[in-house]
C-alpha cells in the first residue's frame, strides 16, 4: 500500500505544530524503522519540545484518520492476485503494529486475504524491527520457505536493508519522498 505518503503528511503536521520542517533526508532515515526509534530520531534531530511518546501519540492520531484511505501502489494488487492464482505463497512483513496495519488494509481486506501470512513487528519471534531481518525471517518461516527462496518488495531503506540481511532478494520501490539514492 502507498502509506509512506500518509506517514509523511502526519509527520509534517506534527513537526509543523512546533515550527519545524521534516526534510526528505530525515524522512528517508526514519521510514520503515520501529516507531519509537523513528520518533526518538525525529524529536532529537529537530529539537522538538516534546517526548518521543508524545510525538507518536500525535502522529498516530493523524494516521488513524488517514490510513483508511490508503491506496495501493500501481500494479501491486494485480501482481498479488496473479501470484495467488498460480499458487505462489506470499506474506506481509510489516514494521507496523497490528492496530495500524488493520487500519491500512481496512478497505483492501479482499486483496490482503490472498496473503498466506502477515507478520507484524509485534509478533512472537520478532525481537527487533527493521533494519534487522527478524520480521522477514519470521515471514519466511511461516511460509515454509528458506529466505534465499524469497523475493521481498520494499519501499523503505530500512526494509531493503532488513530483507538483504535476511538473505532475500529484494526489489526496492521507493516513493517520491525517498529517492533512489537513499536505497542501497
Amino acid at each position: 500500500l502507498d502509506t509512506e505518503r500518509l506517514y509523511t503528511v502526519a509527520m509534517r503536521e506534527v513537526v509543523g505544530r512546533y515550527g519545524k520542517i521534516l526534510s526528505p533526508s530525515l524522512k528517508a532515515r526514519v521510514m520503515g524503522r520501529p516507531a519509537m526509534d523513528s520518533a526518538r530520531d525525529v524529536v532529537s534531530a529537530l529539537g522538538l519540545p516534546i517526548s518521543a511518546e508524545v510525538f507518536l501519540a500525535e502522529r498516530d492520531k493523524l494516521l488513524r484518520e488517514l490510513f483508511p484511505a490508503a491506496d495501493s501502489k500501481p500494479g501491486a494488487r494485480a501482481l498479488v492476485t496473479h501470484l495467488h492464482r498460480h499458487g505462489v505463497k506470499q506474506g506481509v512483513a510489516t514494521s507496523s503494529p497490528r492496530a495500524l496495519y488493520n487500519l491500512k488494509v481496512r478497505c483492501h481486506r479482499d486483496w490482503f486475504a490472498l496473503f498466506d501470512c502477515v507478520v507484524s513487528v509485534e509478533d512472537p519471534g520478532v525481537a527487533r524491527g527493521k533494519p534487522a531481518p527478524d520480521v522477514f525471517l519470521a515471514a519466511a518461516c511461516r511460509l515454509g520457505a528458506r529466505p534465499a527462496e524469497c523475493l521481498a518488495f520494499e519501499d523503505s531503506p530500512a526494509g531493503v536493508s532488513a530483507a538483504i540481511a535476511a538473505g532475500m532478494a529484494v526489489v526496492a520501490i521507493p516513493g517520491p519522498e525517498v529517492g533512489r539514492d537513499s536505497i542501497d
